[in-house]
């Protein structure tokens, strides 16, 4: 179930693997997405009952009573979230600073990216994928924490797609690599590649935020304890990053 797990004073994280859930198939087992890809079979899209039942052995073993989720959609959007917000937000960042709110972001060869500053009582997660790299996605939910007092921001990077393995057409290494340089890669086969989640560490240390890179020396793509949509196709499942506060004193 978690492939990572740590906690910074108050604050708990967590990223998942593809164990310990009830899907079965390509969606084997702890799938926390819900694929409504058009033109996939019935059979190729996971029951949703059993993505809940797969949220729910996650929010248990991370002891937390739910998740608050995103309906992501590539963008840059970030939405800041409470006990009140009802329905999930359109949006790839998500921030809180209310107690035992437990926010996810979901991914299947895009970053994920847990935030916190423990001291300003604030966390997020971030969606990141090629277009929400050059769309500034990161940036711009550390800047949304700063606006509600986040001074000392700590961000832990989670499992991807490597850039050894992300081919691209070289047109798109180029428009990527003219936003965010960092980001273009060769792959193992020689050819044009992306490295999303360097180019997205680059942006948050030039946000002045300390970064642990928990998913380095890992990839999604090549690495069948997680789910890859390159490597699975639109029938892929999701796995997580999540983050929760908890109140002040409190020690995991």
């Amino acid at each position: 179930m978690f492939f990572a797990r740590g906690s910074l004073g108050s604050v708990e994280f967590a990223f998942t693997d593809r164990e310990d859930g009830l899907s079965d198939g390509n969606f084997e087992s702890l799938n926390l997405g819900t694929s409504k890809a058009p033109g996939l079979p019935t059979d190729s899209v996971d029951d949703p009952a059993v993505v809940e039942r797969n949220r729910a052995l996650l929010a248990e073993g991370f002891e937390v009573s739910g998740l608050m989720m995103m309906k992501q959609v590539h963008g840059a959007d970030v939405a800041y979230v409470d006990a009140g917000t009802t329905e999930p937000p359109v949006a790839d960042a998500m921030i809180t600073d209310q107690i035992d709110l437990a926010l996810l972001t979901r991914a299947a060869d895009c970053t994920p990216v847990v935030l916190a500053d423990p001291q300003a009582r604030i966390v997020g997660v971030v969606h990141a994928g090629r277009e929400g790299l050059v769309k500034g996605v990161a940036p711009a939910a550390v800047r949304a924490m700063r606006e509600r007092g986040a001074t000392r921001i700590q961000a832990w990077v989670g499992p991807r797609a490597c850039g050894s393995c992300y081919e691209v057409p070289e047109g798109m290494a180029d428009e990527v690599a003219a936003v965010v340089p960092s980001a273009r890669s060769t792959t193992s086969s020689g050819t044009p590649g992306l490295d999303i989640g360097r180019g997205v560490i680059t942006q948050l240390i030039a946000e002045g935020v300390g970064v642990t890179d928990i998913g380095e020396g890992v990839c999604t793509i090549e690495d069948e304890k997680f789910f890859s949509y390159r490597r699975q196709g639109k029938a892929s499942g999701r796995q997580g990053g999540i983050v929760v506060l908890r109140p002040a004193g409190d020690s995991p």
